[in-house]
C-alpha cells in the first residue's frame, strides 16, 4: 500500500480544526453529526438530557457549550468535497434532515458514513453523495459482509480490530474504499498497511503521512 486516503477523525467538528485539516491536505475531514430538537448538531459528545453533553465520562452543560451546527459546517467548508460527515444515534428524522440540507449546496460532493445503515436510503438518489456502511462489532461486520455481497456500496469502514487482509480482500470486491480506524501511533499504520485497506482514519495528519 503506497499511499492510504487520510482521514482526519473528528476535525470537522469545529471550525477551526476543519480548516487545519484542509489545510494540512487531509483526504476527508470527519464530522460526526446528531439530530436534536429540530437542528442538526456538529459535534461528538452524546446528549445526556437537555442540559448536559457526555463522552466518557466527561460531562458537559449544554448552555456552555459551543454547538457547530450543520449549515455552519457547510459554510466552513466552503464547497470544499473532502468532508465525510458520519451520522449518529438513530432519531428517525436525522438523514432526511441532513438529505434538505445538502439540497442547498447541489454541488457539493460530500461522502456519508454510518453503523445505522437504514438512514442511508435517504440520499440513495444523490449523485453528490458516497456512502459507506460502517461496522464496529464482529456481529457488525458479519452483517456487513453479507449485505455488501447483495449490494455494493462505495465504501466500507470496519473498526481496525476486526479485520484481517483476507477480509480486506473480500470488502474490495464490493466496494471502491476500505476504511479502518482507529490509526493514530505509527504501530497502527504499520498494522493498516498489513491488512491493505484504502484509507485509515485517525486524529493526527502529522502521525499519518508517510
Amino acid at each position: 500500500m503506497s499511499g492510504p486516503l487520510l482521514v482526519a477523525h473528528r476535525a470537522g467538528n469545529d471550525p477551526g480544526t476543519l480548516r487545519a485539516a484542509l489545510e494540512l491536505g487531509a483526504d476527508l475531514v470527519e464530522a460526526d453529526i446528531h439530530a436534536y430538537r429540530g437542528r442538526l448538531e456538529v459535534r461528538h459528545r452524546k446528549t445526556l438530557g437537555p442540559w448536559w453533553l457526555w463522552d466518557r465520562g466527561e460531562f458537559a452543560r449544554r448552555r456552555d457549550a459551543e454547538v457547530f451546527e450543520v449549515d455552519q459546517l457547510l459554510a466552513a467548508a466552503g464547497g470544499d468535497p473532502r468532508l465525510m460527515l458520519d451520522l449518529k444515534g438513530i432519531h428517525p428524522r436525522l438523514a432526511p434532515r441532513l438529505a434538505r440540507a445538502l439540497t442547498a449546496v447541489p454541488d457539493l460532493r460530500v461522502t456519508i458514513c454510518t453503523q445505522h445503515w437504514w438512514m442511508l436510503a435517504a440520499f440513495q438518489d444523490a449523485a453528490n453523495v458516497r456512502l459507506v456502511l460502517s461496522a464496529g462489532s464482529r456481529r457488525g461486520l458479519r452483517r456487513l459482509r453479507s449485505r455488501l455481497r447483495r449490494r455494493p456500496a462505495y465504501g466500507a469502514c470496519v473498526h481496525r480490530r476486526l479485520l484481517t487482509p483476507e477480509t480486506v480482500t473480500e470488502l474490495r470486491r464490493s466496494t471502491d474504499v476500505v476504511f479502518t480506524w482507529p490509526v493514530d501511533t505509527a504501530a497502527d499504520i504499520a498494522d493498516a498497511r498489513r491488512l491493505g485497506v484504502d484509507a485509515v482514519i485517525g486524529k493526527d495528519l502529522g502521525v499519518l503521512r508517510p
